[in-house]
């Protein structure tokens, strides 16, 4: 038995260290039959609240055809409120020996949710404690300071050695998004191979020219309903971005489309508003326009592909990374064509 707790407001990184994590705690198991993953959409009632119950029942559960379960729960922040984790204290008081729980301390995301991530609650942070568990906070520092201290050290970490000049050159380039190094630091171990030095040119050739091509010219091109654009812009972006990343965005632009369904927007000045979004409103008409053509069924359906999607970077299918963003964009697409 054993328990780990992550957290983090950063959907790559997040994934990332769960990946990891159920990685190494799988071992040799067959990952078919010892591994489940419940997110949001399975911690869901009938009358549309959250429930741990399917959470608990399968960490419960007995192995087949497995020495030992490997149990990882998403998107926990939906049991924020007072009360709402007693079940999954319990839980970890009397946890199976042949269980190994993940817990996933994250924003959930139907409907959206923002503002600044909850805190874990003190009952569970406790139990997770008493049950001899760990906590990972991949939240990456604020500060300047501690910031570049935190970027040192997933340097530090990669396997790969970086001038003083090629470390600045990848803090230019990952900038406030942190999650952005899980994809450069990978793209360059891939290219270099683990243990090489890491120059600042080396940064420019494969970290990807930021010019070259935008994340909005993906958007456009699924809004218009373009699938043949639209896999010739994801592929142009695969190269300098982790396919985490790139699903980051996406869910992030239906997610707002899911806030402003519904909500009486007139015009792009008030969807700003309801966005939270500041400077230009251009962004917001662009959002706003898109919500109105696809329509609530439609948005409905771009949220429930782009969770299949993630699960499926996550392991539940046997395809290459490149091949689930393929599909996810052009259905995406398609359902804008309509």
């Amino acid at each position: 038995m054993s328990v780990q707790l992550v957290t983090g407001d950063d959907p790559v990184l997040v994934a990332e260290a769960v990946a990891r994590i159920v990685k190494e705690t799988l071992g040799d198991e067959d990952r078919s039959l010892a591994l489940e993953q419940l997110d949001e959409a399975s911690l869901r009632d009938p009358e549309g609240g959250w429930r741990l119950a399917p959470l608990v029942d399968a960490a419960q559960t007995q192995p087949f055809l497995t020495s030992r379960r490997v149990v990882v729960g998403r998107h926990l922040t939906r049991f924020a409120r007072s009360g709402d984790c007693d079940e999954l204290v319990r839980l970890l008081e009397t946890l199976p020996a042949t269980t190994d729980l993940v817990l996933v301390w994250e924003r959930g995301a139907e409907p959206a949710m923002g503002g600044r991530l909850p805190g874990v609650p003190k009952a569970l942070a406790a139990a997770v404690k008493a049950a001899g568990g760990s906590s990972l906070d991949v939240t990456p520092p604020r500060g300047r300071s501690e910031a570049n201290k935190w970027l040192k050290k997933q340097l530090e970490q990669s396997g790969l050695n970086f001038e003083p000049a090629a470390a600045a050159a990848v803090d230019d380039l990952v900038g406030a998004d942190r999650g952005n190094i899980v994809g450069l630091l990978r793209t360059l171990e891939g290219a270099l191979g683990s243990g090489a030095t890491v120059t600042a040119d080396d940064v420019a050739l494969y970290g990807g020219d930021p010019g070259s091509v935008v994340p909005w010219q993906l958007d456009d091109s699924i809004d218009r309903g373009d699938i043949t654009e639209a896999l010739r812009v994801l592929h142009r972006l695969l190269p300098s971005r982790h396919p985490l990343q790139l699903l980051a965005a996406l869910h992030g632009r239906y997610q707002r489309m899911l806030r402003l369904d519904g909500a009486g927007a007139a015009d792009e000045r008030q969807a700003a508003e309801i966005l939270g979004m500041k400077g230009s409103t251009f962004p917001a008409r662009k959002i706003l326009g898109q919500t109105r053509k696809l329509g609530s069924e439609r948005i409905a359906r771009a949220i429930r592909l782009l969770a299949d999607a993630d699960l499926a970077l996550r392991g539940t299918v046997d395809w290459p990374d490149e091949l689930v963003l393929e599909v996810l964009v052009a259905r995406l697409a398609a359902l804008s064509a309509r």
